[in-house]
C-alpha cells in the first residue's frame, strides 16, 4: 500500500508543476503605428480647396471727383493677406482676372456701379505702386519653412471725369499652387 500513495504522491506534484509553468508564459509582438501627411496650406488662417477668402481691397470712401485712391488687400482679421504653407513646398499665388477687366481706359482693372460707369484700377506687390500685377500675374513668396508669409498687394484707383457717386465693386479670381 505505501508504493501506490507515494507514486500518486509524486504524480499529484507533477501536475502542479506543470500548471504552475504553464501560467507564467509571455507572448509579444508590435503594434505597428502609421500617419501620413500630405501638403496644405492656411489662407489667412482658414484651409479648404475652394471658395477661401484671400482678402478685400478697400479703396475706402471719397468724392467723385477723387484722382487717385490706394489701398491693401486685408485678410479677415484686418492684417496684409497671410499664406501658411507646408515646409518644402514653393506656394505660387496667381491674381486672375476680374469681372470688369479692360473695360475702363487708364486700369486693367475696373470696379463698376452696375449702371455702365467703370473705376480703373491696377494691382501692385509694392507700396510705390512701381511694380504690376497682370492680370493671371504671379507672386512667389519663396520656399516655405512651414511659417505663415505675408504677401502685400496694394491697389490705386484712378479717378475719371463724369463719374456719378454710387458703389463700385469687382471680383478677382485668385488660386494658390503649392
Amino acid at each position: 500500500m505505501r508504493v501506490l500513495t507515494s507514486t500518486l504522491g509524486f504524480t499529484l506534484l507533477g501536475l502542479m508543476a506543470t500548471s504552475q509553468v504553464q501560467a507564467a508564459t509571455t507572448v509579444t509582438g508590435v503594434i505597428n503605428a502609421t500617419l501620413t501627411l500630405t501638403t496644405s496650406c492656411l489662407v489667412n488662417g482658414a484651409t479648404g480647396t475652394s471658395g477661401l477668402d484671400f482678402g478685400t481691397l478697400s479703396f475706402g470712401t471719397t468724392t467723385s471727383l477723387f484722382t487717385e485712391a490706394d489701398g491693401q488687400v486685408l485678410g479677415s482679421g484686418g492684417g496684409a493677406l497671410t499664406i501658411q504653407c507646408s515646409a518644402g513646398t514653393s506656394p505660387v499665388i496667381t491674381v486672375g482676372a476680374g469681372a470688369h477687366d479692360g473695360l475702363s481706359t487708364g486700369g486693367t482693372r475696373a470696379l463698376s456701379d452696375s449702371n455702365g460707369h467703370f473705376v480703373p484700377y491696377d494691382l501692385y506687390s509694392d507700396t510705390g505702386h512701381s511694380t504690376l500685377v497682370a492680370i493671371n500675374g504671379t507672386i512667389a513668396p519663396g520656399l516655405s519653412t512651414g511659417v505663415a508669409q505675408t504677401i502685400n498687394l496694394y491697389g490705386k484707383a484712378v479717378g475719371k471725369t463724369g463719374l456719378p457717386a454710387g458703389s463700385y465693386t469687382d471680383v478677382i479670381n485668385v488660386s494658390l499652387t503649392f
